[in-house]
């Protein structure tokens, strides 16, 4: 009977640290949730602005490119303009 109630007493301290255990832990609190969605919406936001410049930066980016091509058109052109022309001042 002695070690009934020794058993009783030990399963009752076990029970009792690891519900203080549990409780001391505890679980996320209704503004904690509150708080990860805040930083998710944040989170999002940040992503949408991200792609937006992203966006923007290729935009731009493009029309450099067109830009550029367009010079080295306009440059391929003008030397071979000035190469006719020396050529057909060498022949006179």
């Amino acid at each position: 009977m002695k070690e009934s109630v020794m058993n009783r007493s030990r399963m009752l301290v076990l029970v009792a640290v690891a519900g203080a255990f549990a409780g001391l832990t505890g679980c996320a609190t209704t503004g904690d949730l509150d708080a990860l969605k805040a930083e998710v919406s944040q989170n999002k936001a940040d992503i949408a602005t991200a792609n937006k410049n992203a966006a923007d930066a290729k935009s731009m980016a493009q029309e450099a490119l067109t830009t550029a091509n367009q010079a080295n058109s306009t440059a391929e052109d003008t030397a071979s303009k000035l190469d006719r022309m020396f050529k057909k001042s060498m022949y006179k």
